[in-house]
């Protein structure tokens, strides 16, 4: 049949039409495939040719709130190998293995594996700068080193638990590392080289670099000269009394600020390998949960003066030794009792029974609710993981007896660092403040400061009448009552100790306490509280007064004159006990020769240095104490020195 040239030229048409539309939706395609998927597409290719030579980043630093470096970086570089570009196995393993110390067998392994890319873990990551230069001089095919670094703390074990510490991937683990890990950690960056399916570099394509980018840098709360001397303190109490641990913290009243804070015992933060996790785990000062002991008679002794239940100074109360309560005898520490006392005298007697008083007038809500206000039951909230909240009576449980107890600090479980941070609030005028250890964030490359945090005040717990109160009751305790061993002369130092028998199994240890002190100063305003807690330490007598109190008198007394805060003058006088000696004023001996110092005939000894027949300096300065028979060093040089 013939086919009409209409109809042909019809069906040449719709072709025609047909072929148009599909050019045209392959033009549409290919446009969108190029300027749409264009860059995705690529990324693809260059994903499947490109490899990637990681450069970890550096982790922000962490300083102390002065800006001294605690936790830093050094370079660390590690070994990659490409095993697809080795074209002889056996000769790259055999100088491989001679310069990193391993055997052949375990080198080939590496440098035949079908992987695109090897680490050598554990030999060939974060090695020395040498070793890697080592390395770097075989010029061997397939080998190349990454730029890596590992954390560094440049003080050893100075703050390792509340510092803790990175792993191998310069990841946070513990401490202050993990906490604020995201902030700290920074971004990865690379060199990226491109090869053929079969691993081999293809030339003419450049490498392509991504520049890490840096965490952060952390300014903490810590005052590094603080933390010092609490280091040393607890240095020498582990060589003295060989305790089963020990601990101490200091913070700023104001401000909840953590000026100190270390356990015992401690590690060193690059070394926790070594260690097994029971050491670096227990940062005692947040995670220890124990009996308080006479250290809480301080949140009775607040509340009662808050609820008008007490005169320290006109009413009076007769200790007899112990006090009956529900059949029970609750004894005092003193066998006999103290007789009559005020119960200003009750505070500075650490007297149970007197305690136990003053907890039946505030009566078991009252005194619970006082509990609870200062923050007692629940985590204070600081930034570290592993706080623990410590253990209250459930209210429909307490009898008298459990108030009793409660009220000077057994049957009851605690942390110090709610201990200070509730103490705090009762010598600062009744602010409870959120503890913190994180200041501000830092950039790294301009200094300029991204966050800070401000103090939190929770809430107002007790009035500053109160406050007052408790501070001169407290500071009497140090001049008068338990807590002499803290005395120091012109820093007014307010406290209480505090000594707990330790349970086992709902069972009270013998002879195994932990002895405890807490203390502030000055007493008119304070800036520095300390507690410090040694458990169970040997060879001496197990009171928070004879071995804690001490101690905190020593981190006050040098912490403070670290800070710059000058002596009052207005000081309770000490109460010398039949074996303490008395201390007399050192005179003002600048200026005199050494022939006129000598016919002085003063009751120190003396000790000269340098040369010269005049005074140009002393040590202790005019004013200070020591004791009868101390010594006096003077330093010896022409008249014209001596400054006025």
């Amino acid at each position: 049949m013939r086919i009409s040239t209409v109809t042909v030229r019809k069906r040449l048409f719709f072709v025609l039409i047909a072929g148009a539309l599909a050019i045209f939706i392959l033009l549409v395609r290919l446009g969108y495939v190029q300027f749409t998927m264009g860059n995705w597409l690529s990324g693809l290719a260059e994903d499947s040719w490109s490899r990637d030579v990681p450069f970890e980043a550096e982790r922000g630093e962490i300083l102390d709130r002065g800006g001294e470096v605690l936790a830093t970086n050094i370079s660390a570089p590690s070994i990659l190998v490409v095993p697809r570009q080795i074209k002889e196995p056996e000769n790259t393993a055999e100088q491989l293995a001679a310069v990193l110390g391993v055997s052949e067998d375990k080198a080939y392994e590496w440098v035949t594996k079908k992987e695109s890319m090897v680490r050598l873990n554990p030999e060939g990551r974060k090695i020395s700068k040498e070793k890697a230069k080592e390395v770097r001089d075989l010029d061997l095919e397939g080998i190349y080193i990454a730029e890596d670094n590992k954390r560094h703390y440049p003080k050893g074990t100075f703050l390792s638990h509340v510092l803790g510490f990175a792993g191998i991937d310069n990841q946070g683990l513990t401490g202050i590392e993990k906490y604020y890990d995201e902030h700290l950690r920074g971004e990865k960056g690379y060199v990226s080289f491109f090869s053929d399916a079969k691993g081999q570099r293809m030339p003419g394509i450049a490498d392509r670099y991504k520049r890490p980018e840096q965490g952060d840098n952390l300014r903490l709360t810590i005052d590094a000269k603080v933390q010092t001397i609490i280091e040393r303190e607890l240095d020498i109490a582990e060589a003295t009394y060989k305790p089963d641990g020990a601990l101490a913290i200091a913070m700023d009243p104001d401000t909840g600020e953590i000026l100190g804070m270390s356990s015992r015992p401690d590690f060193h933060p690059e070394n926790y390998r070594e260690l097994p996790p029971e050491v670096y785990n227990q940062n005692k000062p947040v995670w220890s949960q124990y009996e308080p002991g006479s250290t809480f008679k301080i949140i009775t002794l607040a509340a009662a003066l808050e609820e008008d239940k007490v005169d320290l100074e006109d009413e009076h109360f007769h200790d007899k030794g112990y006090i009956e309560v529900s059949g029970s005898r609750l004894r005092c520490w003193k066998k006999g009792g103290h007789g009559d006392q005020t119960f200003l005298e009750v505070v500075e007697n650490s007297c149970n029974p007197g305690f136990v008083t003053l907890g039946e007038r505030l009566g078991k809500d009252t005194l619970f609710d006082y509990i609870e206000s200062f923050g007692f039951g629940k985590k204070t909230g600081i930034d570290l993981q592993g706080e623990g909240k410590g253990i209250l009576f459930n209210r429909e449980n307490v009898g008298p007896l459990e108030l009793a107890t409660t009220s000077f600090g057994q049957g009851v479980s605690v942390t110090p660092l709610q201990q200070v941070t509730a103490v705090a609030a009762t010598v600062n005028g009744g602010y409870l403040y959120q503890p913190r250890l994180a200041k501000e964030w830092v950039d790294p490359e301009t200094g300029r400061i991204i966050e800070s945090y401000p103090p939190d005040m929770k809430r107002r717990v007790i009035s500053s009448e109160t406050s007052a109160k408790v501070r001169d009751a407290l500071e009497h305790v140090v001049a008068k009552g338990t807590g002499r061993g803290a005395f120091r002369d012109g820093y007014r130092i307010g406290g209480k100790t505090g000594t707990a028998q330790k349970a086992v199994g709902g069972r009270y240890l013998q002879n195994n306490h932990i002895v405890s002190f807490i203390g502030f100063a000055p007493a008119d305003d304070p800036e520095i509280v300390v507690y410090t807690a040694i458990d169970n330490p040997q060879d001496t007598l197990q009171f928070g007064g004879i071995v804690a109190a001490p101690i905190v008198g020593n981190i006050i007394h040098d912490s403070l004159s670290a800070m710059g805060v000058e002596k009052r003058s207005d000081q309770i006088e000490k109460e010398l006990k039949w074996n303490e000696e008395a201390l007399i004023e050192v005179p003002d001996i600048v200026g005199r020769t050494l022939k006129e110092v000598h016919q002085a005939y003063y009751p120190f000894n003396i000790e000269t240095r340098g040369k010269g027949k005049v005074v140009i300096a002393q040590s202790p300065e005019a004013g200070e104490k020591i004791t009868e028979g101390g010594t006096i060093r003077l330093y010896l040089g022409d008249k014209s020195l001596v400054t006025d």
